[in-house]
Formats: C-alpha cells, structure tokens, sequence
C-alpha cells in the first residue's frame, strides 16, 4: 500500500482515480511514498527516504526544490497544459484589462454611487477619462509558444491580432500546428521592436528572471502593454513601476502582485486566478494522480521536470527502477542483476545532464540490496 500525502486542497476527481486496493491518502504523515502539491513552499520540506515522487499539480515548480529532490532519487512531475485553457483565458482577458481602463472605470463608478439620480449623466460625462484602444489590428508578442502560449496565439490570431512568438526550445510539431497563426522570430529584440503588446510565457529560472528590466523596456515601443500571467520574477518591479511612471509602459498586469506591485495604482494587479478554475484544478489533479499511479505501480516517469522520462512495456515477472548518476553505466546495472541471479527480460535507460533512470525487468525478483556496492545510485525501487 502506498501513502500519498496532498499539500494542498486537490480535486477529488484526481485523488479519487488513484486505486483504492494501491494507495491511501493521509495529509497527516511524516513518510509518504507520494506527495501532490499546488503552490505550497517546499524548499524546507523533509525528504524522507520512501518518498519516491512529487506531482506538481500545474504547470510552474518553482516551489519545489528540483536538484534536491533529483539528488534524493525523487522524481517530480508537473502537469503541462492541464491548466492551458484556464490561463489563456485570463491572459486574453489581461490584454483587454490593459487596453481599456476597465478597472478604473469601474472602481470610479463605485465612487459616486451616492450620487443617486445623477450617476447616469456624472458617467456619460466622466467616461472619456476611461477610454482606450481595440486589440484588433495591434501586434501582440508572444516570450514562449508551449502549451498556454501556443493558445494564446489562436485566440489572438481570431480577435484580429498580428502574432509575434519567441521560443527557442520549439518543437518542429508545434511550429508546424502554429503556421497560419504565428510570424516565429529568431530573438526577442525582435518582438521588443514589432509587438503593441507583449506577454510572457516561460518558467522562471536564471536566465529567464528578470526578461523584462529596464535594458529590455528599452528596446520595447512607446506605450507598450505587458501581460504578465507567467511567473512574477519575470518582470524587474522596479524597472516596470519606473517604466509606468514616464509612460514608457502604458500599462501592466500581472497575476503575481507584491507589496510593491499592490500598492501602485499604475498596476492591474490579479490575485493569482490563471489556474484557478473548477476545469483546470480537475484536469491538474487528473493528470498529476495518474502520473503518480504509473510511476508507482509500473515504475514509468512521464511529465518529469528533475529526471529523465522514460517508458517500457512490462516483459518480465518483476520490475526495478534505478535512479542514479549518469556516470554509472547500465552494464554495472546489468551485471549487478546477474550476479543476483536474475534473467534481464527487457530494459530502458535514459539520461538528463547529471542524472539517469533505468527500468530492468527480470524473470525473478531482485532487491535493493543488488546494487548496494554501486557508487552514484541514488533510489532503487522494485516492482
């Protein structure tokens, strides 16, 4: 029986498809095999040692220390355009929040609410202050075409928008989907020179903190609008708070508000609402259960943000997972099966930078204890 902790509030139509005759959830204990988390901070979480994985339940990880968990041999997952339709929403929205002064409008209108008979002309003569352009004809630039970016595109490309997109890591497949819809540039100076409008569509790491910063804002065109629905590093707070002072940005939203961020009324501030719909928690907390179901049961890693991916159709009487470092050779595995007396029916071996997983299968089952003398494992999990 495996136990499987939740972090955080997860839908029921995910947790309720992991076998009951398999796994158990209790949030209450200290030696899970499995954890399912949205935004909790984990990077002071304990890993103890029958963890054997963490579903990320959404697309960003941020909050869980990947190398950490890798050096522990701990796979962790996230769930890649679960939540896609959600945050395209939002993001299409945010496009039209920072054309027209919508919130501004509706906030003033709020303040003469006790005008009482004289609301109806007092709006007609004060809405001129809320005014601001279509989208349709505007140019929309687009730092990241995956899952959600891609979307974006499509809707934009609808409304009548021209569609600039940078993503270096493209596949050839997604180019192909996105021909028609997307003029794909080589740099993002590129989109700074061409886009009316840009928004942001990449994790946060060290060389994408900080996109756009005052060296960025720069090269952007007068009065540009930047939709931040990504992650909120992304954007330098006080390149952007000085950039909406002097007019440079016409207009900023963004889902990750701050103090500093909160307190400017140059600010669209969102309360972190990208993902947050009845449709995207299911499809997040759905895929991030049976992700964890075929990693513990079948010993499969898809979806993984730390460890290598890998996959093999079940040949034999038992399964062994080890995860290690990429300088043990699978012949060390394999001659440490047959010294344990067992028959490799089939096997799987992959690697991602330092780190490498292999599925043996064999005619009799083997332990742990099989690869004890190997330097560089980091987990052995038998099936």
């Amino acid at each position: 029986m495996f136990t499987v902790k939740t972090l955080n509030k997860i839908a029921a139509i995910g947790t309720d498809r992991l076998d009951k005759a398999y796994f158990t959830i209790d949030d209450t204990t200290e030696t899970p095999d499995a954890i399912i988390v949205r935004s909790a901070k984990m990077a002071d979480y304990p890993l103890n040692p029958e963890l054997a994985c963490i579903a990320r339940a959404g697309a960003g990880y941020n909050n869980i220390p990947t190398d950490k968990c890798a050096d522990a041999g701990v796979v962790v997952f996230n769930t890649p355009g679960a939540n896609a339709n959600g945050v395209k929403e939002l993001v299409i929205c945010a496009m039209l929040l920072v054309s027209r002064k919508v919130v501004n409008g509706i906030n003033w209108v709020k303040t003469i609410a006790d005008k009482g008979d004289e609301v109806a002309a007092l709006v007609e003569k004060g809405k001129s202050e809320f005014t601001g352009p279509e989208i349709m004809g505007k140019t929309l630039g687009l730092i990241g075409l995956g899952a959600i970016g891609a979307k974006v595109a499509k809707a934009a490309k609808a409304l009548g928008m021209t569609v600039y997109g940078y993503d270096p890591f493209l596949s050839d497949a997604l180019k192909a989907d996105l021909e028609g819809y997307v003029t794909i540039v080589a740099t993002l100076d590129e989109i700074y020179a061409a886009a009316d409008y840009i928004s942001l569509h990449v994790p946060c790491n060290d060389s994408t903190k900080n996109t756009v910063c005052a060296t960025s804002i720069a090269k952007m065109k007068d009065g540009v609008r930047i939709v931040n629905i990504a992650r909120g590093e992304l954007v330098n707070d006080d390149d952007i708070l000085a950039a909406l002072e002097t007019g440079k940005v016409a207009a900023y939203v963004t889902d990750f508000p701050d103090g500093k961020l909160a307190a400017s009324d140059k600010v669209i501030a969102i309360p972190h609402l990208g993902a947050s719909t009845p449709e995207s928690e299911d499809n997040c907390a759905i895929m991030a259960a049976d992700q964890i179901s075929e990693y513990m049961l079948r010993g499969n890693i898809v979806n993984s943000v730390n460890l290598p991916n890998i996959t093999l159709e079940k040949s034999g009487a038992a399964r062994t997972v080890i995860i290690r470092k990429a300088e043990v050779d699978l012949t060390a595995l394999l001659n440490a099966v047959a010294a344990a007396g067992a028959k490799v029916t089939g096997s799987a071996d992959k690697t991602r930078g330092v780190y490498a997983a292999a599925i043996i299968d064999t005619d009799t089952p083997i332990t742990a204890d099989a690869f004890a003398a190997i330097d560089g494992i980091l987990k052995v999990r038998t099936i």
